[in-house]
C-alpha cells in the first residue's frame, strides 16, 4: 500500500518531457515552455495525428458496433417486432370478437325481453277475457235466477191471493151464517119468534 502511495506521489507532469514521469531535480526546477507559432502548430499536428491515430484505430470498433447493430435488427429486433404485432392484431381480434359477441348477447337479451313482455302482455290479455267471460256468464246466471226467482215470486202471489180470495169468500159465506148463528144465540127466542 504504501509503495503505491508513495509512487504516486513521486510521479508528476514533468513540462521538460511534456508527459507523466517521476519527478526530478531538473522537472521540479524547471519552467514550463512557452507556446510560440511554430510550437503551437507542431502541437495542433501532433493532436490531430493523435485525433486520426484514434479513429483509424476505432474502425474495427466502429465496424463491430455496426455488426452488432445490424444482428440485433436482423436476428432479435425484427423477430421481436414481428411477434409483438401478431400478439397484438390477436389482441386486437380477441378484443373485437368480445365486443361483438357482447353485442350479440345484449342484442339476444333485449329479444328475449321483448318476447316476454309480449308473452306477459298475451297472458294479460287472456286472464282479462277469461275474467270477462266469467263475469258475464255470472251476470247471465244471476239473470236467470231473478227471473226463475221473479216467476216464483209472481207465482207465489198469485197463489196466494188466490187462496185469501177463497178465504174471503168462505168468510162472508159463512159469515152470513155465524151472524144468524149468534143473533139466534144471542136474541131469547121470546122476542123474535120461533125457534
Amino acid at each position: 500500500m504504501r509503495s503505491r502511495i508513495g509512487l504516486a506521489r513521486a510521479v508528476s507532469f514533468c513540462p521538460l518531457t511534456e508527459g507523466f514521469t517521476p519527478v526530478t531535480k531538473e522537472c521540479s526546477s524547471a519552467k514550463p515552455p512557452t507556446i510560440t507559432g511554430q510550437t503551437f502548430y507542431t502541437t495542433m499536428q501532433e493532436i490531430i495525428q493523435q485525433v486520426v491515430a484514434l479513429l483509424i484505430g476505432s474502425i474495427p470498433t466502429l465496424l463491430l458496433f455496426i455488426v452488432l447493430v445490424v444482428a440485433y435488427q436482423l436476428l432479435v429486433q425484427g423477430p421481436l417486432s414481428r411477434t409483438l404485432a401478431v400478439r397484438r392484431a390477436r389482441t386486437t381480434g380477441a378484443i373485437e370478437e368480445a365486443h361483438k359477441a357482447i353485442a350479440a348477447a345484449e342484442a339476444k337479451t333485449a329479444e328475449y325481453a321483448q318476447k316476454l313482455r309480449l308473452a306477459r302482455a298475451e297472458v294479460f290479455k287472456v286472464r282479462e277475457a277469461r275474467l270477462q267471460q266469467w263475469s258475464q256468464e255470472r251476470d247471465q246466471a244471476l239473470d236467470v235466477a231473478r227471473k226463475a226467482a221473479g216467476e216464483r215470486v209472481a207465482q207465489a202471489k198469485t197463489a196466494l191471493l188466490a187462496e185469501a180470495e177463497a178465504a174471503r169468500k168462505t168468510l162472508l159465506a159463512g159469515a152470513d151464517q155465524l151472524a144468524e148463528q149468534v143473533v139466534r144465540a144471542v136474541l131469547p127466542a121470546t122476542a123474535g119468534g120461533s125457534r
